[in-house]
């Protein structure tokens, strides 16, 4: 995961109140908040939040980066004293997995139906794609795992993230987000072992 994340600096209480604002939409998603619900949740004035964002659409859009500017930390945090090429391949996928725990079903919809938010998740779907394709190649040259088409494998990590995400995985499955990260961890790492 890597968040594309471009913001000026907040002072504390801003950057306190962005958390706060992540933390709501990915309990309750945000489409259907207005800016009154918003300041009223995160008990600030709509000046407040206007000083973060000019509206309602870039309150979304902020809250969605730093989600994933957070996510991508968190992710990388976890596999950083990770020294084995297979327990990095798959710590990485269960890291995502976690990171990507908190967020409820409203938000993934609402970033599905919002195409500055998917467009957000896209960039962090591929980004997430190619550091597999990373910890492949690191594996690889390591002498560790078998020679594989690295971005072939990338893509395939890739196409099953995005059906995890949707819950189209879960439908045909039955396995939670969790699970199914677990599972798809645990194949990658299979087929690309020597």
């Amino acid at each position: 995961m890597v968040a594309i994340l471009l913001e000026r600096p907040l002072t504390h209480r801003q950057a306190h109140l962005r958390d706060a604002l992540v933390d709501l939409v990915l309990e309750q998603g945000f489409s259907h908040l207005t800016m009154d619900q918003f300041a009223a949740q995160l008990n600030c004035s709509k000046r407040t939040l206007y000083a973060l964002a000019s509206s309602k659409e870039q309150i979304a859009v902020l809250a969605v980066r730093h989600f994933f500017k957070r996510a991508t930390d968190q992710v990388e945090t976890a596999i950083a004293r990770t020294r084995a090429p297979a327990k990095r391949v798959a710590r990485y996928l269960e890291a995502v997995a976690e990171a990507l725990r908190p967020a409820s079903r409203a938000f993934r919809d609402d970033i599905a139906h919002f195409r500055p938010a998917t467009e957000i998740y896209e960039q962090n779907t591929l980004a997430a794609a190619k550091r597999v394709r990373e910890l492949i190649d690191e594996g690889t040259q390591a002498g560790a795992f078998r020679r594989v088409h690295a971005a072939f494998v990338g893509e395939a990590v890739t196409a099953t993230m995005r059906r995890i995400t949707s819950g189209e995985i879960a439908a045909a499955t039955g396995l939670s987000d969790a699970e199914a990260y677990s599972e798809l961890a645990q194949l990658v790492v299979a087929a690309i072992r020597r």
